[in-house]
């Protein structure tokens, strides 16, 4: 036996070309990675021999279609799609799920999602709606984790009826990590509780779809909304400002890819939990 193995370059294997890219159809929501540049971005239209990208901070740039792609570290060549009829919905939904087309509302599962208040729940619905109905699963909210032991109560979580729930800032050592391991004690496996670090659902939208580098920081002992959009140079005399400035965030969301990793996962984990 050869201790030191045999001539790698006897067989003429260093000869061999490499395989040809996987051909992909260039379609809406497709990310990829263009190895010159090194861009990475979902694709949002054809144009031609065109296809247009844009990366997770709303840029835009063409690219001529073909090899030159990768998917998942995969090189691939993208390819002009076929022609979809015009009644065709699209094919991912906006939390890049496999979009469902035709299918009705499922009836809602005794499980449960809740969150803290409003804002958090327009967001999940907008980006998570599709899949949410699908699946059959209700999100409520809370209106404060304050309100997380007597909601469990009433609730009475078993393993047919799960809670999911959402947390904004929860972090080692705050209020609401206190609070929470004290409501779900009594519940066991039937309650799963996540958070995100954010100190309101507001920062899960990346700054950059306001025209940000990052979110303002607010001394403490100003109320962080208000102290918020008087940064912004938004008006904030009342709970109406405040309600305008959530909307006005709300409608740079168009997909997940404008949502922060931190919340994007937590979700997901929380729409598993349920759905098990």
């Amino acid at each position: 036996m050869d201790r030191y193995g045999t001539d790698v370059l006897a067989d003429g294997g260093w000869k061999k070309k490499a395989p040809p890219p996987q051909v992909v159809e260039a379609l809406r929501g497709v990310v990829v990675e263009e190895v010159a540049s090194g861009f990475v971005g979902a694709v949002v239209g054809v144009e031609g021999r065109m296809v247009r990208l844009e990366d997770r901070r709303g840029k835009v740039r063409v690219f001529p279609i073909g090899p030159g792609f990768l998917i998942d570290g995969k090189a691939v060549a993208l390819r002009v799609p076929k022609v979809q009829p015009k009644s065709a919905g699209p094919l991912r939904s906006a939390s890049g799920s496999f979009a469902v087309q035709g299918a009705k509302a499922r009836v809602a599962r005794g499980s449960r999602i809740f969150v803290e208040g409003r804002h958090d729940a327009d967001l999940i619905e907008k980006v998570w709606g599709h899949d949410l109905r699908i699946e059959g699963v209700a999100v409520e909210y809370l209106q404060g984790v304050d309100h997380l032991d007597e909601v469990l109560r009433v609730f009475e979580p078993e393993p047919t009826r799960k809670v999911g729930v959402l947390v904004d800032h929860l972090v080692a050592g705050s209020k609401e990590t206190r609070l929470t391991d004290a409501a779900i004690k009594p519940w066991g496996d039937t309650v799963l509780v996540v958070g995100h670090p954010y100190i309101d659902i507001w920062q899960a939208v990346k700054p950059e779809r306001l025209g940000m580098k990052a979110w303002p920081v607010i001394p403490r002992g100003i109320e962080w909304k208000h102290g918020i959009c008087q940064a912004l140079g938004w008006p904030h005399e009342d709970q109406a400002d405040i309600a305008r400035a959530w909307q006005r965030i709300l409608g740079r969301v168009d997909h997940f890819g404008h949502l922060e990793p931190a919340l994007l996962g937590r979700v997901e984990q929380l729409i598993d939990f349920v759905t098990a």
